[in-house]
């Protein structure tokens, strides 16, 4: 209950909040804030302009109704200590959530083990969107859980890419889980809710502010293995996740984008600093994943001409490009006798890579030294 007020007290990521927490205990500094003994103003930090405004705070907050009304949305507030707590976030010291509101079925902290995080720009391109959708119903179908937070652009293609996948998908809002922000991802979030967990640090009805998305971040950076932007300018809200992420010692990727796009300027820049260029799910399990998760070898395409050996691939490209060849000419060409030169392009011949002409040799109509179709050829 102690905590469940707080959370109506502090800002979220308040480490002076934190520290109090962590060396009195909520319930006695939910004590001191509601008392006029003055062992408020004993606390470290405390002044008297501060202290007005947390018993401020603290005179209004009504835990029971909180609790009930999370309830009536099929929600739970969750503790540090609880069975559901996802200790991971244990790694931002005292700025770690005094608690979580939860809304879904499913449970946090099992779910929150093998989780990444999708983010990126809110006004995204066609392609940082399909990029997002692609990556989040990729991992979805590898088990992943794709965190992010609900916003426009890539955070909703990122959700909706793991949903359309069957997949399993968080968010983590900068404001009261049962306040649907932005409103036009009501359906969204209503959704999440059904398949999935929606989450924050702020009580029923509270609502969002620019330092609270700022201060959202950290809880998407420590809760998962991992955070992939996608999109983002140099001043963005998801480098600051990454950057995040970097200092928690967690894994920070990015999808590479044009050059000359300023919205992939800031992944470019984490790109040429810690982060880890990936391009699809493959590559992020890779990173996050156990032993032997890895990525698929990529190579070019193999042409016929690769599987030729050494020998034979010097006398076909001793052939000229356009025209004939008599077979000695061929022979001092590719440095090879007459003998060997004749055995080898007649293998060539039964390949399909040239032709005889008369007493001489000519590459296949139609085809290159490589096998393939030439160009305006058949």
């Amino acid at each position: 209950m102690a905590r469940a007020a707080l959370t109506r007290v502090f800002e979220p990521g308040d480490e002076r909040g934190g520290r109090w927490i962590r060396e009195i205990g909520p319930v006695e500094l939910m004590r001191r804030l509601g008392g006029t003994d003055g062992s408020a103003q004993a606390l470290k930090g405390m002044t008297a302009a501060r202290l007005a405004g947390y018993r401020l705070r603290a005179s209004s907050a009504d835990p029971g109704k909180d609790l009930v009304d999370v309830a009536a949305i099929g929600g739970r507030f969750v503790c540090p200590g609880d069975r559901e707590w996802p200790s991971q976030l244990d790694d931002l010291g005292d700025a770690r959530p005094i608690g979580l509101w939860v809304r879904g079925r499913s449970d946090l902290r099992l779910w929150a083990l093998r989780s990444v995080a999708l983010v990126g720009a809110r006004a995204c391109t066609p392609y940082g969107a399909h990029m997002a959708a692609t990556l989040a119903a990729g991992l979805a179908e590898r088990g992943w859980v794709v965190v992010s937070g609900a916003a426009f652009g890539v955070d909703g293609a990122a959700h909706r890419g793991a949903l359309a996948a069957g997949g399993a998908t968080m968010a983590v809002l900068a404001c009261g889980v049962d306040v649907a922000y932005p409103r036009g991802h009501a359906e969204l979030i209503g959704r999440i809710a059904e398949q999935g967990v929606v989450m924050g640090e702020l009580p029923p009805s509270d609502h969002p502010t620019r330092t609270r998305f700022i201060l959202r971040n950290r809880v998407i950076a420590a809760l998962t293995r991992g955070t992939v932007v996608v999109e983002a300018e140099y001043r963005s809200g998801s480098l600051v996740t990454a950057r995040n992420a970097q200092r928690l010692g967690r894994y920070t990727m990015g999808v590479p984008g044009p050059a000359t796009s300023g919205l992939s300027a800031g992944v470019h820049e984490l790109l040429r600093g810690e982060g880890v260029l990936v391009t699809d799910a493959a590559e992020i399990c890779e990173l996050v994943g156990e032993i032997g998760e890895l990525a698929p070898v990529r190579n070019g395409p193999v042409l016929p001409r690769d599987l030729l050996d050494a020998a034979s691939a010097r006398v076909l490209e001793a052939l000229p490009w356009t025209g004939v060849m008599d077979g000695r000419d061929v022979a001092r060409s590719a440095g090879a006798s007459t003998d060997e030169t004749l055995g080898r392009l007649y293998e060539l011949h039964s390949l399909g890579f040239v032709e005889r002409e008369g007493d001489g040799w000519r590459l296949t109509s139609g085809r290159t030294r490589d096998g393939g179709a030439r160009r305006g050829g058949t």
